[in-house]
């Protein structure tokens, strides 16, 4: 799941030497970590720094020059965080985690600091305190430096990079729907490829990029700037880090929100029927606000008809684009890739249905655009390494597999019953079944423990993380607050009026809503 994206390419350029950003194998290569595998077990490591920050403004605000809330009066600072590598062996190598705080001026009363996650896994944090400083309600920027890290292995944060970028251009443009033999045998040699390349590169250093490692980082994070409890705003995949640092150190909680929730009471196969089921539904939805433009629809009156068109269209006899210099042509991957990419804000509908309906006349620039944003694609041709870290924190989270035979069962079903998301949410099943490096599962999330209360908020129109996570989430957590929005789009905070004075009544003063508050769509 991924959001906030966006500045990240450019970010990758411009601060790379303010970063001083190495790749994971060049820090397994330099510093000899006598075990790369992590553990659950707490363990003492050496004792916290304070960060050291180097104002990066000069670099950072011409990225976001000219962009809605760029005239803010912000600073930007940059630093590094060293962390273990492997917790069971605290004083072992270290790896340095990419920070980035955003600072409004005329600060009064500041609180601390508002640590963020925009999920991924594989998202940039550094990137979405940036962009949130342009968005954030400034109440709470008036109160909160934003912090913004890249995970271990994400980012700037020694990346995890073991995907060649031939191999994510074929993970792009793969066929989204297989349900044949011949493609679901492609997809799993494709999976099995991945797999390979990453074990042939770092072994069992693989294992590293736990979601408990990362709530242990977290923990290192808000000492290291200062704050005896954290606030922290998690969305999508961040709320299942922001959960995790919660049942881990509970005691250490000043206020948590989660926002996006994935559920925590899933089993894969569940989670990946009801997220494609919200697919679908999310598609659903955009189609019924693009027929009932007053222009009407750039697609036609029957739009699910349109994108099933062009799939057959590009399977057959893929899409040129007129981008000057582009060489690529769409294929049904690159299709079904820019439609899952626009439904995860409501904002990207009508971008969407403008790149269909040029797609429609034979051109797929607007199509690429979309799934190369969501593919991590930058626009020199290369990719991020978002790719990499996903699969590699999915994977390092989970001793669950699913063999091929169920796969192939479960595509012929969902096919059928989600005939746009279905089978390949079936074939997603099978990315970690020949992954091989160490498994560290997430803890079950309970937090019974935490003195103050937990923000759930979840989107009854959420197309990523059906809004059933929440509802598990809020009662795992022990009756925790849950904050309802009648919206669409992946996340809530902060698109409403309703939905931001809740969450920064509750991020400043720590007075929650009532729990069960819900939010129209709109106001």
């Amino acid at each position: 799941m991924r959001a906030h994206r966006g500045l990240l390419a450019a970010l990758l350029g411009l601060l790379l030497a303010v970063s001083g950003c190495t790749s994971f194998s060049d820090t397994l290569g330099s510093r000899a970590p006598s075990s790369a595998t992590p553990s659950g077990a707490a363990s003492s490591a050496a004792p916290v720094k304070p960060v050291q920050w180097n104002d990066c403004t000069q670099q950072i605000k011409p990225l976001v020059a000219g962009q809605p809330g760029s005239d803010r009066n912000v600073s930007y600072q940059c630093g590094r965080l060293e962390v273990p590598i492997s917790y069971s062996d605290p004083g072992g190598a270290s790896l340095p985690l990419f920070l980035v705080k955003v600072v409004l001026a005329g600060q009064t009363n500041r609180i601390g600091s508002l640590v963020i996650n925009p999920g991924g896994p594989g998202a940039s944090g550094a990137d979405a305190a940036i962009g949130l400083g342009l968005t954030m309600p400034e109440d709470v920027l008036r109160r909160f430096d934003l912090v913004g890290f890249d995970p271990r292995g994400v980012g700037l944060s020694t990346p995890v990079e073991c995907i060649p970028d031939q191999t994510k251009a074929e993970l792009e443009a793969a066929e989204p729907r297989p349900v044949t033999g011949a493609q679901l045998d492609a997809a799993f040699a494709l999976t099995r490829k991945v797999a390979d390349g990453c074990a042939k590169k770092y072994g069992d250093a693989l294992g590293a990029f736990s979601t408990v490692a990362t709530a242990r980082d977290m923990d290192r994070l808000r000492q290291a700037v200062g704050d005896q409890k954290l606030t922290y705003l998690g969305y999508s995949y961040g709320t299942t880090l922001g959960s995790t640092y919660a049942e881990l150190f509970p005691g250490h909680i000043r206020a948590l929100v989660l926002d996006g929730v994935v559920d925590p009471d899933s089993t894969p196969k569940a989670d990946a029927e009801s997220t494609a089921a919200s697919l679908e539904k999310g598609f659903d939805a955009f189609a019924a606000n693009c027929t009932g433009l007053a222009a009407g629809c750039p697609v036609g009156s029957d739009p699910r008809k349109a994108v099933d068109d062009l799939v057959t269209t590009a399977d057959k006899s893929p899409i040129p684009s007129s981008k000057q210099g582009e060489t690529r042509k769409a294929t049904a991957g690159i299709v079904l890739t820019g439609v899952l990419a626009a439904l995860y804000d409501t904002s990207s509908w009508p971008r969407l249905a403008q790149a269909l309906a040029t797609a429609q006349k034979g051109d797929s620039q607007g199509l690429f655009s979309l799934a190369d944003d969501y593919s991590g694609r930058l626009q020199n041709g290369t990719y991020s390494n978002l790719m990499d870290a996903n699969i590699a924190i999915n994977c390092a989270d989970t001793k669950q597999t699913t063999g091929e035979s169920e796969v192939r069962g479960l595509a012929a079903d969902w096919n059928k019953k989600y005939p746009l998301f279905g089978a390949g949410a079936a074939v997603g099943l099978y990315g970690c079944t020949p992954w091989k490096a160490p498994r560290t599962p997430l803890p079950k999330r309970s937090a019974v423990d935490a003195p103050a209360p937990i923000l759930v908020v979840g989107n009854t129109g959420d197309p990523v993380t059906p809004y059933q996570g929440a509802q598990n989430m809020a009662r795992d957590l022990g009756d925790d607050v849950l904050l309802t929005w009648q919206g669409q789009g992946h996340t809530s905070y902060p698109k409403t009026a309703c939905v931001s004075s809740a969450v920064n009544a509750y991020l400043i003063d720590l007075t929650p809503p009532q729990s069960g508050q819900s939010c129209p769509a709109s106001g």
